[in-house]
Order: C-alpha cells, then sequence, then structure tokens
C-alpha cells in the first residue's frame, strides 16, 4: 500500500519546514504592526521553535517541545486583528509554495485552533 504524503512530506521534510518558516517570518518582521512584538527575541530561537511547531502541525515526525502557546504569548497585547494578520501572512506564504486549496485551508484551520491561547482570551472549559 502507498504511503500517503503529508503536509510535511508535501513542504519538503525538515528542510522544506525550516525554509517556510524562515520565509513566513520574513513576511511577519518586516510588518510594521507585528514586528514590534518580536523586538528583544532571540530570531534563532523562535525559527527552532516554529519549525518545530509547524513540523508537529504539518505531520511530521517531531513533537513541538516549546512552553505551551498561552505562556509564549501570554501579555503581549496580541489582539485578533494582529492574529488575522499574522495567518494572513501565512496564508501568503503557503500559496507562494504551491501547496494545495485543501492543503491550505487543512494548516490554516490547526493553526487557528490556537487562536485563543495567542490573543489570551480565557480558556473555557465544560
Amino acid at each position: 500500500m502507498e504511503k500517503v504524503a503529508t503536509l510535511y512530506d508535501r513542504v519538503g521534510g525538515e528542510q522544506g519546514v525550516k525554509n517556510l518558516v524562515r520565509s513566513f517570518y520574513d513576511r511577519v518582521l518586516r510588518d510594521p504592526e507585528l514586528a514590534d512584538f518580536f523586538e528583544g527575541a532571540s530570531i534563532d530561537h523562535l525559527f527552532k521553535m516554529q519549525a518545530e511547531f509547524f513540523a508537529a502541525a504539518l505531520d511530521g515526525p517531531v513533537t513541538y517541545s516549546g512552553m505551551s502557546i498561552h505562556q509564549a504569548h501570554f501579555g503581549r497585547g496580541i489582539d485578533k486583528d494582529h492574529f488575522a494578520k499574522f495567518v494572513n501572512h501565512l496564508i501568503a506564504t503557503l500559496e507562494s509554495w504551491q501547496l494545495t486549496e485543501h492543503e491550505i485551508h487543512a494548516l490554516i484551520s490547526r493553526i487557528n485552533t490556537y487562536a485563543d491561547d495567542v490573543t489570551g482570551n480565557p480558556v473555557v472549559s465544560d
């Protein structure tokens, strides 16, 4: 039986994810409304953790080992508009990566599950 390629495979595995993250953050860091959130951050560490996060989100053989999404973003003043701009940069990056609309939607759906953690909205449990 033929193995179905994951999104991780489709972007080129480990090196592809690293390239995708660098391309994506090149866009984000050039955005004057988002760049300030990264002031003083170690960009090398950011790229390393984001490559790990995206590899896991793309169904790669990686487990994200960073702090929780909520902890990493808590108190930074990130609102829904900032998150939307971030996601729009991701969509533009993924489109330039020649992923299908279905593949882009699948990844964006995964990222959107973290919106409340990033923006600091309280987690509601049943």
